[in-house]
């Protein structure tokens, strides 16, 4: 099973800040980029721990975060691609030499070389003082195959035709995954069938199958020690257009809103807000923003009223709904959303982020609680 070893990076952490010597320690402290010195942590978690009441939990995640500098909490946040549709392999790997990044999502390519590059990230991490990945995928029944070549055969989401053809789907996905050392799974989707971009990915050819599929789904998944992710926030189902292209609308009520409380109520780990504006709605109007920029969305409505406490993460930030919105990876942050998924710039990204951090007292406090949220995630994905 897919697990990150936080004890081996917290132990070459210390290694390395040993070797600096006592002058050098001394001099690094006011440095952007100090040695990072983890405190160990003797405690082990469940991903089931998440969701729970957990001092000991919240302790362990203080102490990371306190020995975190400003660079790389921001670097939490961020989670571009590598793949045949993302970077190259060549750029991650500068990006995890330079602590820029998270995470990664592996983005078309075959089973074989994602294996390769998690494992060389794995062993790049604690050398370049960062914290263990979230490593992403859209592993849905519907492009699972197509994003991942050697992994075994599963029916696409429109195919499937009972509960238990769900379970077997889930688990096969989950352990091809752990296999690769992918920890975090983009499914499933819970839109309703109607759009073409997005309908049949989902398990709403029935809408009745809809919430009790996609429970089923998540369970598996994340009894399996994997993320699940219901998407697309606030809802794509009923949006005729295509985010990839421009900025959609929903005009009038929320309708898809009610697939996710039973969904977080079961202990939805992961939430992906869609690049989709809301007009003629008073509550939830985003003024002319996408959802992914707004607090209506992503605080007042999934954080405050439909209490979800899991990770919030973006849809691609190159898509057409998003890319051209300036400061947008400010401004999903200041929505409530925790991870930038496939900035445009990381280096740009992660400049933008900093600068805002260091300067905006309320910007802070944003992404303070993001990368605690973050941190406890992989805390609960540790190595017992």
């Amino acid at each position: 099973m897919n697990k990150f070893v936080i004890s081996i990076s917290l132990f070459c952490l210390i290694l390395n800040a040993c070797a600096q010597g006592p002058a050098k320690e001394k001099k690094e402290e006011t440095s952007e980029k100090s040695i990072v010195i983890q405190p160990a942590i003797s405690h082990s978690y469940k991903l089931s721990d998440f969701l729970t009441d957990n001092q000991q939990l919240e302790n362990d995640v203080d102490s990371i975060f306190k020995t975190l500098d400003n660079h790389t909490r921001i670097s939490q946040l961020l989670m571009p691609a590598v793949g045949r549709l993302g970077l190259s392999n060549e750029v991650i790997t500068e990006q995890v030499k330079k602590n820029l990044i998270g995470g990664v999502i592996l983005l078309n390519g075959s089973k074989e070389e994602f294996t390769t590059w998690t494992k060389n990230y794995n062993s790049l991490n604690p050398l370049h003082k960062s914290l263990p990945f979230l490593y992403s995928a859209d592993a849905e029944p519907s492009l699972f195959n197509r994003k991942i070549s050697g992994a075994t055969i599963v029916k696409k989401a429109n195919e499937i035709q009972t509960k238990e053809e769900v379970i077997n789907c889930a688990t096969t996905i989950s352990n091809e995954l752990n296999a690769i050392g992918i920890n975090y799974n983009f499914a499933p989707v819970v839109d309703v069938s109607k759009n073409s971009t997005v309908g049949y990915r989902g398990f709403g050819a029935n809408p009745k199958n809809i919430i009790p599929w996609s429970n089923a789904f998540i369970k598996t998944t994340q009894d399996l020690g994997i993320i699940a992710t219901a998407k697309h926030f606030p809802g794509h189902g009923l949006v005729s257009g295509d985010t990839h292209k421009s900025l959609q609308m929903i005009d009038g009520e929320l309708k898809e809103i009610e697939n996710y409380p039973p969904l977080i109520e079961q202990g939805l780990l992961s939430v992906m807000v869609a690049h989709i504006a809301v007009v003629n709605n008073a509550k939830y109007d985003t003024k002319g923003l996408p959802a992914t920029a707004s607090s209506a969305i992503v605080q007042k409505l999934l954080r405050d009223e439909l209490k979800f406490k899991g990770l919030v993460i973006t849809d691609a930030m190159n898509m057409g709904g998003i890319s051209s919105l300036p400061d947008a990876e400010i401004k999903v942050i200041e929505a409530g959303c925790d991870i930038v998924l496939m900035p445009l710039d990381v280096e740009k990204s992660h400049a933008k982020l900093l600068n805002a951090y260091t300067k905006d007292a309320s910007f802070k406090q944003k992404v303070d609680t993001a990368v605690k949220r973050i941190i406890r995630m992989k805390l609960c994905l540790a190595k017992g």
